[in-house]
């Protein structure tokens, strides 16, 4: 099977949403939600986050700068194999380095086809320590948690997203319209 069969046989072009932003600022929210909006038009999906990932494939994996670069080039390597077979991924990681998001980029993307979409969740540091579901950010605080993004380790914030989602701002229904918008303008979805 060519992967343009198995596209043709989804109805739908395979691809990456990669959405990249602080700890809390709504990423696997606005994933789980989109995952929603596309099961509803029939689309084949697969959410990929650190609750899924972190307790399988990369729970050898720690928070130190070269365990992350180590998680998010398996979660690339995941998100290409799930792409081929025809389906759109949804990425939701902290993924704090751009070397490492333009590593998972150039994976996906070729001169002819362009799988990667990078989705940058943009939430105030204050935003996001105000949602703090999992309490990460007051243990962060209280050096519980080394090597916290955002507090005690860096985030580098994308230069050139294809979609920015300004969830102090943006209600999860506003992101996910967003979102659909740009797949089907882009001729992801029909």
């Amino acid at each position: 099977m060519s992967r343009s069969d198995r596209e043709r046989n989804l109805n739908q072009r395979g691809c990456t949403l990669f959405f990249t932003g602080l700890s809390g600022s709504g990423k696997s929210t606005i994933a789980a939600a989109l995952e929603q909006e596309l099961y509803l038009q029939k689309k084949a999906t697969y959410v990929l986050d650190g609750d899924n990932i972190r307790h399988g494939l990369c729970k050898d994996l720690g928070f130190t700068s070269l365990d992350r670069q180590e998680n998010i080039r398996r979660i690339g390597e995941v998100c290409k194999l799930f792409t081929d077979a025809g389906l759109i991924v949804l990425a939701a990681f902290v993924s704090p380095y751009k070397e490492d998001r333009d590593q998972v980029r150039s994976l996906l993307n070729n001169d002819e086809r362009k799988d990667f979409i990078e989705i940058y969740v943009q939430a105030s540091i204050e935003t996001c320590e105000q949602r703090d579901p999992k309490g990460l950010y007051k243990k962060a605080r209280a050096g519980e948690i080394p090597n916290f993004t955002g507090i005690s380790s860096p985030f580098e914030e994308p230069i050139n997203p294809d979609v920015v989602l300004n969830t102090g701002d943006q209600s999860v229904e506003d992101c996910v319209a967003v979102l659909m918008k740009y797949l089907k303008c882009k001729d992801y979805v029909k």
